[in-house]
């Protein structure tokens, strides 16, 4: 069946890059005759546009392999570059356990991505890592503002966060028409400034969106209007593997590559390459903390000073992670979204009375 929507990968492609067995690409499945059997398999490679992921594939196929068993099978290109082809393969892929990463050059297809989770589960938590945010409550979808049919759709997106926005690219009043609904949004100097403070806001998506115009230029330069200021690659791989390491995300896409833009070394689509070898790398080091299980948490109450109730945080005692119980009755479809991800400075700063911005907004997604 999903041969249907995949066209396959050039059988040559691997063979010119002379792979040994330790490199990424002779240690995963590969679609270039017939699609391999997917039994097993945690995680599968999807590339929307051939030069841009074939160049891509160049790069990571040559990389190591530290992931042990890990099963993880490169299916090609999509046949037809339309959302109506990327959104059923998604969700079959979603309903089979395996966790999607897309590659793009075109971020229109985030809303597939997007479209396809809601197919499988009722609320969706939704993270955007981009230079801008391409929402506008008064402008068109056709005008660029990809993320206006998701921002704006009823019963379908639980939670929004946009990581990494530059204030000189984002109007005001779009900064005001997300925080007027709840969404969280760290500009880039917030985000720079402490990057394992924006790990709890990727352990609460279940997809995020990656748009390569969130580097810097001289790391990714193959962007439409590449910017001087942004993430260094380093950072944004530290992103990526936040992401995988979350055992709640079940998709990521990277979007925005242009091969025509790319220098002749390729530095974007080895940067690429690279950011998603750390998802992978975070994947295999998953620990299945929350959701997965609650066993090896433990747990503490606070006395909220100046209220009626007790705060209950989990910490994990496999990776120190932490979260906040929304101390709310919620309903069954709200049940994956019951424990807030927060650090340790928010267990902190409650304790003494004072509790975040952050999660107080969060607890107005329950009422």
């Amino acid at each position: 069946m999903l041969d249907n929507w995949l066209r396959p990968i050039n059988a040559n492609l691997a063979g010119e890059l002379g792979l040994m067995e330790g490199h990424f690409g002779s240690r995963i499945l590969r679609f270039e005759s017939e699609l391999p059997s997917l039994k097993n398999t945690q995680v599968a490679i999807i590339g929307i546009g051939e030069q841009e992921t074939n160049a891509v594939r160049r790069a990571i196929y040559r990389m190591s392999f530290p992931f042990g068993k890990m099963q993880i099978a490169d299916l090609g290109n999509l046949r037809k570059e339309d959302n109506s082809f990327l959104i059923p393969l998604l969700q079959e892929l979603l309903e089979g356990k395996i966790c999607p990463v897309v590659i793009s050059r075109d971020e229109k297809f985030m809303q597939a991505q997007f479209k396809a989770h809601h197919a499988v589960l009722p609320f969706v938590s939704f993270v955007s890592v981009a230079e801008d945010v391409a929402f506008h409550p008064k402008r068109s979808e056709l005008k660029g503002y990809h993320l206006n049919p998701i921002l704006d759709g009823k019963n379908q997106l639980f939670h929004f966060s946009a990581i990494g926005c530059q204030s000189h690219f984002v109007e005001e009043e779009v900064f005001l028409e997300l925080e007027k609904r709840d969404f969280d949004c760290i500009r880039l100097g917030k985000a720079k400034a402490n990057l394992p403070d924006i790990e709890p806001f990727i352990r609460d998506a279940d997809l995020v969106s990656f748009h390569l115009d969130a580097l810097k230029s001289p790391e990714a330069p193959g962007v439409a209007d590449a910017s001087p200021s942004g993430f260094f690659s380093e950072e944004a791989c530290q992103i990526t593997r936040y992401a995988g390491m979350s055992d709640k995300l079940t998709s990521i896409g990277f979007y925005g590559f242009r091969n025509e833009l790319d220098t002749p070394q390729n530095q974007t689509a080895q940067t690429l390459a690279q950011l998603v070898w750390y998802f992978m790398d975070g994947f295999f080091n998953r620990k299945k903390d929350f959701p997965a299980s609650m066993d090896d948490l433990t747990e503490y109450i606070v006395d909220f000073k100046g209220h009626d109730y007790q705060l209950t945080f989990w910490k994990s005692n496999k990776t120190g992670r932490w979260w906040l119980q929304v101390p709310v009755k919620t309903k069954k479809k709200q049940q994956r979204h019951r424990l807030i991800p927060c650090s340790y400075n928010d267990y902190l700063q409650t304790s003494k009375g004072e509790l975040p911005n952050r999660l107080l907004n969060a607890f107005k997604r329950f009422s």
